[in-house]
């Protein structure tokens, strides 16, 4: 039997009164990190983008967390994202205003400066005390 563990391990967010988001589809293009049942996953704080899901609710979003993709950067995934096994997309949750303490981010992730400056004015990044 599958055990599945649903929401986030942890709170990205400094401040979490706020914020906005939205769901989104997520891509797994790219995708090769595992969790711990070997499943494909994106953590939480990562960048993504590409489609647009403000103006369309079935556009996929994958990640854009390198310097050639980041200028198309919509947010940042509020909660890990699980694919099940040979899923190509999933569900997520797009934080696209607020502020996210970078301390609160998995220690494999980090953000690059091109991607934060896609999202000056909309997402901020901060290094608080966890």
């Amino acid at each position: 039997m599958e055990k599945r563990v649903f929401g986030s391990k942890n709170q990205i967010l400094a401040d979490v009164s706020n914020y906005k988001s939205l769901s989104v589809v997520v891509g797994a293009t790219g995708v090769t990190a595992t969790n711990g049942q070997g499943k494909k996953y994106i953590p939480a704080g990562t960048p993504v983008g590409g489609g647009d899901p403000f103006t369309n609710e079935q556009a996929v979003v994958t990640v854009t967390n390198t310097a050639e993709v980041a200028e198309g950067t919509k947010g940042v995934l509020m909660h890990d994202v699980v694919f099940d096994t040979g899923a190509t997309t999933a569900n997520g949750t797009l934080l696209y205003f607020g502020t996210v303490n970078e301390f609160r981010l998995e220690d494999t992730l980090t953000i690059v400066d091109e991607a934060k400056e896609a999202l000056d004015g909309k997402v901020y990044f901060v290094k608080r005390n966890k």
